[in-house]
């Protein structure tokens, strides 16, 4: 299905004046021509029926052509059929006049989805129903069969996945994206707004399914067969790029383009969250504690080669290794050293 774009249709405001004028007409011609009927000659009366008859009709049946006229607002579009024939789309702000028997065609009009410009705020309200990937379907058509082309933001829901390394994590994504082929969007896909939402639910999984939550060793993931430190939590940009050529490749059937697709919520699950936290406590203060004990040997070090240099004091193999083991204390210890007087010998 191609997009036909219907550039001749600006007709909206001729048409309208015209049928108003001959409304306005329509009534004084109605009572010439009743007049014209009872009053002439025999040579009168056909006409002036005729001309009451016409009249009539046209107020009866003239405010058909208003259902041909079309108004379309900036970054709007109107899919046109003509008795279940695709004739064309309207596209670009303007006043429109189409035929009359024309309707328009849209079978995501009444879906609403988590996303701008197109959230509903009834939810919970009678005729509302919520399907379980969180599209709404409302009874009532407020925004009518006009298809928006402008980029709006779909925040999908939060999902639990399992990482690479089979840990549950929850990861939310919001995805912007437009239509950009309304015939493909239309006839192509049965609703292209529920489409996009699950696509974007799969793409996910698929993605998330490769990278590890953190950096983790031996693990690929990029499918060059080398380990690399690619993972959910320091490669966002490069997930967020695959996410979004990913759906991208799903929904080109449907007349959608993905703009962007960004992590807009990480965490582990919350069955491991707990454990998850202690694992990265114990982390932080392994390495703290490397830290601060190659501090306190380079200090012991230089503690005693400045003694040895000066020669404060000369001391032998036993009593280095009991200042070194005291300063290490001191040093290496979490709480404030406290100080003991030797005033006797050390043997």
């Amino acid at each position: 299905m191609e997009e036909k774009i219907l550039t001749t249709k600006k007709g909206g405001m001729p048409v309208l004046l015209l049928t108003v004028l001959l409304y306005i007409a329509a009534i004084p011609l109605c009572i010439l021509g009743f007049t014209m009927a009872e009053e002439g000659s025999g040579g009168l009366v056909l006409p002036g029926t005729a001309l009451a008859v016409v009249s009539i009709l046209w107020l009866a049946f003239g405010w058909i052509f208003w259902c041909g006229l079309k108004v379309l607002k900036p970054q709007e579009a109107l899919v046109v059929t003509l008795f279940g024939k695709y004739i064309g789309t309207l596209k670009g702000e303007g006043f429109y006049f189409v035929n009359p028997f024309c309707t328009a065609f849209n079978p995501a009009a009444r879906t609403r989805l988590k996303q701008s410009g197109d959230v509903d705020g009834g939810q919970g309200a009678p005729g509302v129903t919520i399907s379980a990937n969180g599209a709404v379907t409302v009874a009532a058509d407020a925004s009518g069969k006009r298809i928006s082309l402008k980029i709006m933001t779909l925040n999908n829901n939060r999902q639990k996945i399992n990482d690479c390394l089979g840990n549950p994590v929850e990861i939310g994504i919001a995805v912007m994206w437009r239509v950009v082929d309304t015939a493909k969007a239309v006839f192509n896909v049965d609703n292209y707004k529920e489409y996009l939402s699950l696509q974007c639910d799969s793409a996910l999984r698929n993605i998330v399914r490769i990278y590890p939550y953190d950096v983790a060793p031996n693990v690929d993931t990029t499918g060059d067969g080398v380990a690399d430190e690619g993972s959910l939590r320091g490669s966002s940009e490069v997930v967020a790029a695959r996410i979004r050529d990913e759906i991208q490749s799903r929904v080109e059937e449907a007349g959608l383009e993905i703009i962007e697709a960004r992590i807009t919520y990480l965490a582990y699950a919350p069955e491991i969250a707990a454990v998850m936290l202690q694992r990265q406590q114990a982390s932080a203060i392994i390495d703290a504690r490397k830290m601060i004990v190659d501090g306190a040997v380079g200090m012991v070090e230089m503690a005693l080669e400045r003694l040895s240099e000066n020669q404060v004091v000369t001391l032998d193999e036993e009593r280095k290794a009991a200042m070194v083991s005291n300063l290490l204390v001191v040093l290496c210890g979490n709480r404030d050293a406290q100080p003991v007087v030797n005033s006797g010998s050390l043997y």
